[in-house]
């Protein structure tokens, strides 16, 4: 069964419109997606998708112990003013404080950026982050790739980088929960301290991203046997951004008795294939 709980349009720091990504999800032959932009919900307005299901989500960044842990949420509500609306609208905050921030280094470290080029790169984005600057270096020339510029410049301890300041994982699972959702850790093999689920388990967390891309074998039966544990659902994502920097395209398949859970606690079951009578 092929199914995409995690990916990204150009609402956040994705390169493809919301239309753009649906028809990679049709194309791949995908039965159930959502789109989990960073920080907004703003993908799902005016999408219009006739041959999948699509779960309303959304990734919401946060800060533990000086570290970013992302928490993914289904069923979410997409009003502003909602709880959840004034949540990530104080993360955006943030995000965009940080961004002055970041200007500020390149600059001070020898290079030249104004802010509304950076700005021209996200596209109206809400979402802003270090992926438009990079993306602006690189148009302007100054830097090769993307990849260069994190690691030269917007990577931990260089000029251009500068700390989150998110809420707490455990304060999104709590938003997500009283928002009707359903809390998940996002690509758990990226946590510098996988102790952290066993915090966020007693705290409300209901799934576990267990398929995706960057897990291999031994990390995916790891990751298995720590939802198992704590009662955790398993869901599977692709965590798509763009077709340069994800070659691998949009889609996980995965078996349907893995995402059965996860599909029941959102409701929809509908999608798995009916028994045979």
């Amino acid at each position: 069964m092929i199914v995409d709980f995690h990916s990204h349009t150009f609402e956040s720091d994705g390169s493809l419109s919301p239309a753009d990504l649906a028809g990679r999800m049709r194309d791949r032959g995908v039965r159930i997606f959502s789109i989990t932009d960073h920080d907004t919900t703003r993908a799902y307005a005016g999408l219009e998708v006739d041959f999948a299901t699509v779960v309303r989500g959304i990734e919401i960044n946060t800060t533990w112990e000086d570290n970013e842990v992302h928490v993914l949420g289904y069923n979410v509500p997409l009003a502003d003013d909602s709880l959840l609306g004034r949540t990530i609208a104080e993360n955006r905050a943030f995000r965009r404080a940080r961004f002055s921030h970041m200007i500020a280094g390149v600059n001070a470290a020898g290079y030249t950026l104004d802010e509304s080029e950076v700005l021209a790169e996200s596209e109206g984005s809400d979402a802003l982050g270090r992926p438009h600057i990079a993306k602006a270096l690189v148009r302007s020339g100054q830097i090769k790739d993307v990849d260069t510029a994190f690691r030269d410049l917007l990577s931990r301890g260089k000029p251009g980088y500068a700390p989150s300041n998110y809420i707490t994982p455990a304060r999104a699972i709590a938003v997500i929960r009283e928002s009707g959702g359903v809390p998940v850790l996002a690509h758990p093999g990226r946590l510098k301290d996988i102790a952290v689920v066993d915090e966020l388990a007693e705290a409300g967390l209901a799934g576990l991203e267990v398929f995706y891309p960057a897990h291999d074998a031994s990390q995916r039966a790891h990751f298995r046997a720590l939802a198992e544990r704590h009662g955790l659902v398993m869901t599977a994502g692709s965590d798509f951004h763009d077709p340069t920097h994800s070659p691998r395209g949009v889609g996980m398949d995965v078996e349907e008795v893995d995402i059965a859970p996860f599909l029941e606690r959102i409701g929809a079951t509908s999608v798995l294939t009916p028994p045979h009578s």
